[in-house]
């Protein structure tokens, strides 16, 4: 039977080589599942992609206070991180992974497709919404002949559990926080949260 899935991805090239605590190996397609089923070295894999690409250089754990979290968040002005959402139909085995510069902070703006607006999702890949009466078909190019259908309902739904996967996330990174790197963790769950757009 076709279902339609959601998964909450985070691009994992900027683990590399990384040594402040325990990661695990990158998969094939360096895509990082997030959720509240994450082994803890996972989470330190999503952690350590959060830090590098924001640019918080960490060489030990120790070496992360709460200053310097907040110093960067003055200075950027938030959290970014490569990904976003991956769609997959089960029956076709299509799937429209996240496009570049449409990172997980954006995720969000997926309700507008919803609510039957056009919405920029990023590029190369570059994921095409077409609104077709009352579907939607979703294509990891515009010109795919291959795509996913669902109806604005269906992907409010997938939406929802996209929210509670990340929630999931979130209460993993608060306790791996308290052990791993326990003088920011009062401070980091709320950022991910506020700058994400969790709850």
């Amino acid at each position: 039977m076709t279902m339609i899935t959601v998964e909450v991805v985070l691009e994992t090239y900027d683990a590399v080589d990384f040594t402040a605590w325990p990661i695990t190996e990158p998969s094939g397609d360096r895509l990082l599942t997030l959720s509240g089923r994450m082994p803890p070295a996972d989470v330190g894999t999503a952690m350590a992609v959060l830090f590098s690409y924001n640019g918080i250089s960490v060489t030990h754990a120790t070496d992360l206070t709460e200053a310097r979290l907040e110093r960067h968040l003055a200075e950027a002005e938030g959290l970014i991180a490569p990904g976003g959402l991956r769609f997959r139909d089960t029956g076709t085995g299509v799937s429209i992974s996240p496009g570049c510069c449409f990172g997980l902070e954006n995720w969000r703006d997926w309700w507008d497709v919803v609510r039957g607006q056009e919405t920029w999702l990023g590029h190369d890949p570059t994921p095409h919404v077409t609104h077709a009466g009352h579907v939607i078909r979703l294509r990891q190019h515009e010109e795919d002949p291959a795509f996913i259908e669902l109806a604005p309902g269906e992907l409010a739904s997938l939406l929802t559990t996209a929210q509670q996967d990340l929630a999931g996330f979130l209460g993993l990174a608060g306790r791996w926080a308290a052990t791993t790197i326990p003088a920011l963790a009062d401070r980091l769950v709320p950022a991910l949260d506020q700058y994400f757009k969790i709850s």
